[in-house]
Formats: C-alpha cells, sequence, structure tokens
C-alpha cells in the first residue's frame, strides 16, 4: 500500500516563546537543528523508506529538510504548496490566547490579511491527491508545518470540527499515513 511520511520542522525561538509563527519566516534553534539531525538518524535506524523529502519553502522546514537528506542521502526538492498557513493578524501573537482559538474554527475566516483553513485544505488536499495518482508509485517524506499536519491528517481520517482545531504533532514528529 502506497504511502507518504509527515514530518514537522525543528524548535523556532517562536515555539519556544509560544508564538504563531505561520507565513513568517522563522529560523531553527540550535535544539531544533539538533532535533532535525536526530530525526534523520530515526528515519535510517526505523529503515523507513522514501524516494524524495518535499519541504515548505520556509526556512525551519527547509533546514530540517536540508538535515534529513544529509543524513538519509534521500532527495529533497521545495514544494511551495507546503509553506504553513498564513494567519494574518494572529501572527507572532500568543499560541494559546482564547481568541485564536475561537478564529481557528471559522473555516472560511482569512484572519485579516492571510489565508483560511478551506484555502490552506485545498492546496494541501491537491498535492496529496498529486501523489496518490503518481504511477511513478513513490514514497515521500513531507517536511513542514504544525497548520499542515492538521490538513494532512484529515485528508486520511475523519475529524470533527473540533479535533481538527486543536490536532499537533511535536517538533520533527514523524507520522506515516497509508492512501487506500
Amino acid at each position: 500500500m502506497k504511502s507518504v511520511y509527515f514530518v514537522r520542522h525543528g524548535q523556532t525561538l517562536w515555539n519556544v516563546e509560544n508564538k504563531i509563527c505561520g507565513a513568517t519566516d522563522i529560523p531553527l534553534t540550535e535544539l531544533g537543528h539538533s532535533q532535525a539531525v536526530e530525526t534523520g538518524k530515526r528515519i535510517l535506524e526505523e529503515g523507513i523508506q522514501a524516494d524524495e523529502i518535499l519541504y515548505s519553502p520556509l526556512v525551519r522546514a527547509a533546514e530540517t529538510a536540508r538535515h534529513i537528506s544529509e543524513i538519509t542521502g534521500i532527495p529533497a526538492r521545495e514544494e511551495s504548496r507546503l509553506k504553513e498557513q498564513c494567519f494574518g493578524k494572529w501572527e507572532a501573537t500568543p499560541r494559546d490566547s482564547r481568541e485564536f482559538f475561537e478564529a481557528k474554527g471559522e473555516f472560511c475566516c482569512r484572519y485579516e490579511g492571510g489565508e483560511s483553513m478551506l484555502q490552506l485544505a485545498q492546496r494541501i488536499y491537491n498535492l496529496l491527491d498529486e501523489i496518490r495518482e503518481d504511477p511513478e508509485d513513490k514514497t515521500y517524506i513531507l517536511v513542514a508545518h504544525n497548520g499542515i499536519s492538521r490538513v494532512v491528517h484529515s485528508y486520511f481520517y475523519e475529524m470533527t470540527n473540533a479535533e481538527f482545531a486543536v490536532f499537533g504533532v511535536e517538533n520533527c514528529a514523524v507520522l506515516r499515513y497509508e492512501f487506500k
């Protein structure tokens, strides 16, 4: 059965400061670089076989993918559709604010200058559809962001709006999904 792997980028300063990164280009911390290196080693140790790494153009994901690629030898290329959701006015604000949590429940809302959940889902679902339908039957590792992880998870599993809003993965978590 064809599968795809998802890896969230390593730690950033804004992760430490509990700020929403979104489409703001925030680099990895030293710990984030170490997490990415360890993730590459874990991928090797677990025998995860992939043909290519696709990564978000934001530096935190690009650097994570670079580390993984260098360690595993899996070629990597940028995929612009994996860029994190632009949260508009919410970027750089506290991640756990009640106002932001309530705003995430509004799937059509563009967050005053940002991108709606529906727009985000369209580009990620389109990418996953292309991967699923690819006649070359390649296995990919997608290196991206927490917001992207929600949409990827919702592509493979039924989720309520509440489950979607709170879903997230740790920095450098590795998740496997199977296409049906």
